[in-house]
């Protein structure tokens, strides 16, 4: 991991305090902000939403998934949490929380609006980071890259529906068309334009250029998500200073919701007697989560300054010392799978 990937947590958090603070002194210029929209879609986020999702798509080889009958057994599992479990526990969680736990400390509509980023945080399972993850407790990578690949393809197709239902049954009106464009632009576009850039810069399929321009574009995409981060904590300032515990009432069913996720795939995986190199990643890749996108679909669907956005960008908050907790785990663990698979 580089100093970006390894300290994101420091620089979100950083980003989370310089954006309430500006918002506190210059409200007028992030109001200014906000106003450059188009079809309900803000252009400076936009921009760089777009900055950190499109070095992602460049990293996904979608030839491999070719290979996907190869190991069937862990393609299976990461399916399973990732698009019939996944998605329904942090649905559940949220409502259980902000319904029931926290009732009595958060009004019914933002607590709406936070459940709604919860669940599009569930419904995003991770594209970029599982590669680190995956490195960091010597997963195999030929996996991880088929894994996430057959994931983006079946991500076209089943979030918006998914994301629909969910945000349904948890009595959100869903605007179609906003979650359609969402999705068109914020997966369809940046897949399309990293497979072409695949394409062009991997033409002798040695990878070096490929590899050259993924790590000269890293540190933007980082700069990115902070750009990101200021802008939304800036439109929250207010809402935050007036009830500053909002944080960590949206950060405990998000810890709950991803130390449990991998304890169930985790345990799927030791169960089934996958190996280890393939256990710890299928475990990652449903915990993680695609941020990059839930932050976008919500700033769409509720609005800069919605409770749906701060959830997801809590989500980014987490993520980062919760992975790290999990692949120490996951090394410490090896043995567990090891012995079974000998």
């Amino acid at each position: 991991m580089g100093i970006f990937e390894r300290f994101l947590t420091v620089w979100v958090g950083l980003c989370i305090v310089s954006g309430v603070v500006l918002g506190s002194f210059f409200p007028g210029l992030f109001q200014w902000f906000a106003s450059l929209e188009v079809a309900h879609v803000n252009i400076p986020v936009a921009i760089f939403i777009w900055v950190m999702i499109y070095p992602m798509m460049i990293q996904v080889d979608f030839s491999s998934i070719k290979d996907v009958g190869k190991k069937p057994k862990g393609f299976l599992l990461t399916l399973v949490v990732n698009w019939l479990v996944k998605p329904f526990t942090m649905a559940l969680l949220g409502w259980f929380f902000f319904r029931v736990v926290f009732v009595d400390l958060v009004d019914p509509q933002t607590a709406t609006e936070y459940i709604a980023g919860m669940i599009l945080l569930g419904v995003a399972p991770c594209t970029a980071m599982v590669f680190v993850w995956s490195h960091l407790t010597n997963g195999d990578a030929n996996y991880t890259l088929v894994q996430v690949s057959l994931n983006d393809v079946i991500m076209i197709f089943a979030f918006a529906p998914l994301t629909a239902f969910l945000l349904g049954v948890s009595d959100v009106i869903v605007p179609w068309g906003t979650l359609l464009v969402s999705v068109v632009l914020y997966v369809v576009i940046p897949l399309v334009a990293g497979v072409l850039t695949r394409k062009v810069l991997d033409s002798k399929q040695d990878h070096t250029q490929l590899n050259h321009f993924i790590e000269r574009l890293k540190p933007i995409s980082v700069a990115g998500l902070l750009a990101t981060v200021v802008l939304l904590f800036g439109f929250q300032a207010e809402t935050l200073l007036a009830n500053p515990l909002v944080i960590a009432l949206i950060a405990i069913p998000l810890l709950i919701q991803s130390y449990g996720i991998f304890v169930i795939a985790y345990g799927a995986a030791k169960a089934m007697k996958l190996p280890h190199n393939i256990a710890a990643p299928a475990a990652m890749i449903g915990t993680s989560n695609f941020f990059e996108l839930a932050v976008a679909v919500a700033i769409s669907l509720f609005g800069l300054q919605s409770g749906a956005a701060l959830a997801t960008v809590v989500g980014v908050l987490v993520e980062v010392p919760v992975m790290l907790t999990l692949v120490a785990f996951a090394n410490g663990t090896r043995h567990w799978f090891d012995k079974e698979t000998a």
